[in-house]
């Protein structure tokens, strides 16, 4: 993976080992690779910020409580634009602070403020290394998602041998490509179902009951989860766009053929609902034209019940998706309708949106929802619905990390 245009917050800390942190920067800036460096007061008795300032051609970071920078939250702004956090090295000390969760300094305060993955690269005397703190303070950070690199096998600074030498800068800069490799593509052997559009209920072999919806927001959606790296089944009813590139389509027009679908394509490991299905169907559909005749009475079109897709696949069971995100379009009541609905359904999510009249959102090229949770309820900015789509793919693939 290059890494061209990639961010790296580089923490470092302080250790003997810092001095090969200058040879890591210059290997990420071959790269194209933006670094910001954070250095420790421990850490600058080993590594100097004009060094640092040089090599990364960013400023450098070592107070916490700098008045400029945190006159803007600067430690909630570093800690979450770059696109990985790296300490290096990393001691027994920070690790410690790390596990305990602990923010006392501007390292730690970021360290505990970032949403970005974390990759540590330990050095330490081996017998520090071995100690069961150390060991303990490495499992919960494990558990925590974080990643490491090293540490090496041999001769230390304290002439003592064994495991505790910083990995060398190479082998740092691969770790590094590998993780955001996989950053990029979170859903990465992940299956998601997404249903998308209307359906169309026969009345007679050229009529039909169908709605305004145009597929456009479930289109976008199997799109942006291709995008994080899912295999994604798209079950369409008859839309006027194209199929997104990357995603397995099958295309249906009735209700019962887009349950016969979405059973077809389970296991999943998430299913998102977003096709406009309609509730009911003519029961008595015509094998010919009906014809009007001067002053006939209407035929009777006696409707019964499509099947509910939603309520089908979140139910209990061996092949229910982990996560099922259900959608509710209603023109009133928005909340109190979509909570009911996702409490009577048994889906993880709803995703609500108001298609009132004056909304111009059924059909439209804009969206303004409403992600409701266990938790609660998220007030999403009006975007177009590509931006509507990325977000709920991110918060998905959270949900499934």
């Amino acid at each position: 993976m290059t890494l061209a245009g990639k961010r790296v917050l580089l923490i470092v800390a302080g250790g003997i080992a810092a001095f090969k942190v200058p040879e890591l920067v210059r290997l990420l800036r071959k790269q194209d690779c933006g670094v910001t460096a954070v250095l420790t007061k421990a850490g600058a008795q080993f590594v100097t910020p004009l060094s640092l300032q040089v090599l990364t051609e960013n400023k450098v970071y070592t107070n916490l409580f700098s008045l400029t920078d945190e006159n803007e939250m600067g430690h909630i702004e570093l800690s979450r634009a770059a696109d990985l956090v790296v300490v290096a090295p990393a001691t027994a000390n920070i690790l410690a602070r790390m596990a305990a969760g602990i923010a006392e300094d501007l390292a730690t305060t970021l360290l505990l403020a970032t949403d970005k993955r974390v990759l540590v690269a330990p050095a330490m005397n081996v017998r520090m290394w071995l100690h069961p703190a150390t060991v303990a303070n490495m499992a919960t950070l494990a558990a925590r998602g974080v990643a490491v690199v090293g540490p090496d096998e041999g001769v230390m600074a304290c002439n003592e041998y064994g495991f505790g030498r910083l990995a060398e800068p190479p082998a740092i800069v691969a770790a590094i490509a590998a993780l955001l490799a996989t950053a990029d593509k979170p859903l990465a052997g992940k299956h998601i179902l997404v249903t998308s559009g209307p359906t169309h209920e026969p009345i007679d072999p050229v009529r039909y009951i169908a709605n305004r919806s145009s597929g456009r927001q479930g289109h976008a959606i199997a799109a942006a989860l291709a995008e994080l790296g899912a295999r994604v089944s798209l079950v369409s009813g008859p839309v006027g766009i194209a199929d997104p590139p990357g995603v397995e389509v099958r295309h249906v027009e009735t209700a019962e053929q887009m349950l016969a679908a979405c059973r077809a394509a389970l296991p999943a490991d998430a299913g998102v609902f977003a096709a406009a299905v309609a509730d009911w169907r003519v029961a008595n559909a015509a094998d010919l034209k009906l014809k009007k005749a001067p002053g006939a009475p209407p035929p009777d079109l006696a409707l019964t019940p499509n099947p509910d897709i939603l309520t089908t696949i979140a139910a209990p069971g061996p092949l229910r998706p982990r996560l099922v995100v259900g959608f509710a379009a209603e023109t009133h009541d928005l909340l109190r309708y979509a909570e009911d609905k996702r409490r009577r359904k048994g889906c993880d999510w709803i995703v609500a949106n108001d298609v009132g009249a004056g909304t111009a959102i059924m059909g439209g090229t804009e969206n303004e929802v409403h992600l409701l949770t266990e938790a609660g309820f998220e007030d999403w900015p009006r975007a177009g619905k590509d931006e509507v789509a990325r977000r709920l793919a991110r918060r998905i693939a959270e949900a499934l990390a």
